[in-house]
């Protein structure tokens, strides 16, 4: 019986100890607040091109009147290289000038038939071409606020070579390589991009950006998958992800600052995350002041041919 009672009483103090240790925790979640969010860019030899937008609500629904109705079609968008400055030209898909229809298709990701019908608008830089070395700042003023960003154009790295070998059981099918020797002198970072020699836009690969924190100042072997075959409805799975024998291809290394780096790399980490719900949350960097949300990034490209043969 004693040895009942003590058994009892320790649970109960157990018990007592595991319930005085509880707290209650009340979590202030903070409401929405509209942004404005910029996804801008130059390149060497390009004009820049800003696109605005507002952020939306998470809660909000998503259709595409509301994708329309986020873009920003009444600021000011000015550019400088440090000399010169150039306010950039506001141009609207429903004004297209003649020649513009491809360009416009690819910076909307929307085809072109489709995009005449509607008031989508860019901001570009009519009098200012991207120049290698030039740092170039960006200043947007809307709505009463003012925002700013710089990024500046790098001396690109050229690749040592490139070429396509058959992979895995295939004789006609293969990925596009290159060998490329990082400086040792600086900490780089890049986008790698492809597109048919017919084509006009370049392709994103699967996680194009990377940096050279595990090969700084290394020679090192590279391969890509070919993602305009994702988009292919006519190819058989199997072939899905390769370029054939025969295609005639463009690749385009890109050097990017590590500040920019850092957003579009958490930027493809929740992408690819897909909502999991053993996703780490992430804030997505910007190098934009003001209280923006996005990115202005000046990119210096390298190109090469890959026949595949």
């Amino acid at each position: 019986m004693e040895l009942r009672i003590l058994k009892y009483s320790s649970f109960a103090l157990v018990l007592s100890l595991l319930w005085s240790c509880t707290k209650e925790v009340q979590i202030d979640i903070p409401g929405y607040k509209e942004q404005l969010v910029v996804d801008g860019r130059i390149e060497t030899g390009q004009p820049a091109i800003v696109l605005l937008s507002k952020s939306a609500n998470v809660y909000s629904s998503t259709n595409f009147e509301s994708y329309l109705n986020s873009f920003v079609d009444d600021a000011v968008v000015v550019l400088s290289d440090g000399t010169q400055t150039d306010t950039l030209t506001k141009i609207c898909t429903d004004d297209l000038p003649p020649g513009l229809e491809q360009v416009a298709e690819g910076i909307f990701g929307i085809p072109a038939e489709i995009l005449v019908n509607l008031h989508l608008c860019a901001y570009v830089s009519m009098n200012m071409l991207g120049e290698v070395g030039k740092t170039y700042t960006l200043q947007i003023a809307h709505e009463g606020k003012q925002y700013s960003a710089s990024s500046k154009i790098q001396t690109p790295v050229a690749l040592d070579s490139t070429y396509w070998k058959p992979e895995g059981n295939f004789t006609d099918r293969g990925f596009s390589w290159a060998m490329l020797s990082d400086p040792s002198s600086t900490a780089d970072a890049y986008l790698w991009e492809v597109k048919y020699l017919q084509d006009f836009q370049f392709s994103k690969t699967f996680n194009p950006y990377f940096n050279d924190k595990f090969f700084n100042g290394l020679t090192f072997e590279l391969a890509y998958e070919n993602p305009m075959s994702f988009q292919d409805t006519t190819q058989n799975n199997p072939y899905r992800g390769y370029f054939k024998q025969g295609d005639t291809i463009v690749v385009k290394l890109s050097k990017l600052g590590m500040k920019e780096y850092n957003y579009f790399e958490k930027k493809y980490n929740q992408i690819y995350s897909g909502g999991s719900p053993f996703a780490v949350p992430t804030n997505i960097p910007t190098n934009l002041v003001g209280g923006a949300l996005g990115i202005w990034v000046a990119y210096s490209p390298y190109f090469d041919t890959i026949i595949c043969n």
